[in-house]
């Protein structure tokens, strides 16, 4: 049990200034390290190594009600080898980026994998969030393609960074399940992908072919990555220009369109689905959270 009294009580200390500034981009980068907020990610981070056998979670700030409530969770984190630091509300408040903050903040190592690893595992279904800008729609996206069983994401150089605070709460702790390679051009990702057999789709509302006919030719049961573009232009012209194939998700009824972490979802759910009509069953199905 606990230490009833925070061992961190001042925002202004060097521990939590090093922690509170990796809500930047730039000491992000610098440091190599990023935020990771609230139970789930918490969780998923100590359970989490590279490669290399290194621990992911290096760091864990936690209020003394968290430490109580999650005990398990910082038991876990302790059994990992990262340090524990009770904190006070307010210095959660001060390092946490959301409004609410839950009581528990981690340190983690940057955990992106080289493209050319990628593309070594000989992958059957991938995400390419190209020009994708928002973090929450980039984390979203990568919850949707970790729950359809995919076996990357990449982030182009021209999408959010995967490290914002918001893109990891909004994976839901998916960060940690899956490959994900980031700053990859466009142009690279696309090559490197065709080089390694898997079929090129991008998903725009105007693509001429469309969703259901591909599934009922059967086109989509090869290895496929499917290319994501921004929320609000879609992709342009020259991307769309790489693909083997651009294809639309029908709209059935008066919906003027899908958002892009929904259309990601249909897209992805299809692919696994034709994939494991061609190939057997390639995802793991049991249950690990809210739907």
């Amino acid at each position: 049990m606990p230490s009833a009294t925070p061992e961190l009580i001042s925002p202004r200390s060097a521990r939590v200034s090093a922690a509170r500034r990796l809500a930047r981009r730039n000491f992000r980068g610098k440091d190599r390290l990023f935020l990771a907020e609230g139970p789930q990610a918490v969780r998923e981070a100590a359970g989490h190594r590279g490669a290399d056998g290194t621990a992911t979670l290096v760091e864990l700030f936690a209020t003394v009600e968290a430490a109580e409530r999650y005990a398990d969770i910082v038991g876990e984190v302790r059994g990992a080898g990262a340090r524990v630091h009770l904190a006070s509300e307010d210095v959660i408040a001060d390092i946490s980026t959301t409004v609410t903050p839950q009581g528990l903040v981690g340190i983690c190592r940057f955990l992106d994998t080289p493209f050319e690893e990628v593309l070594s595992a000989r992958p059957r279904l991938v995400a390419v969030l190209a020009h994708v800008r928002d973090p929450g729609n980039a984390g979203t996206v990568l919850r949707c393609a970790d729950a359809a069983g995919a076996d990357a994401v990449v982030l182009t150089d021209a999408s959010v960074d995967l490290y914002n605070p918001k893109a990891v709460r909004a994976s839901v702790g998916s960060l940690f399940h899956l490959p994900v390679a980031v700053g990859v051009p466009v142009e690279q990702a696309v090559a490197g992908l065709k080089a390694a057999g898997v079929r090129i789709v991008a998903a725009d509302g105007a693509g001429e072919q469309d969703l259901d006919d591909e599934l009922d030719k059967g086109t989509m049961g090869g290895p496929t990555a499917w290319v994501f573009g921004n929320e609000a232009w879609g992709l342009p012209e020259e991307t769309r220009a790489l693909a083997d194939a651009v294809v639309r998700v029908p709209i059935h009824g008066k919906a003027e369109s899908l958002n892009l972490a929904t259309a990601a979802a249909v897209c992805l759910y299809a692919s696994a689905r034709a994939q494991r009509a061609s190939g057997g069953c390639r995802s793991v199905t049991h249950h690990r959270g809210p739907a």
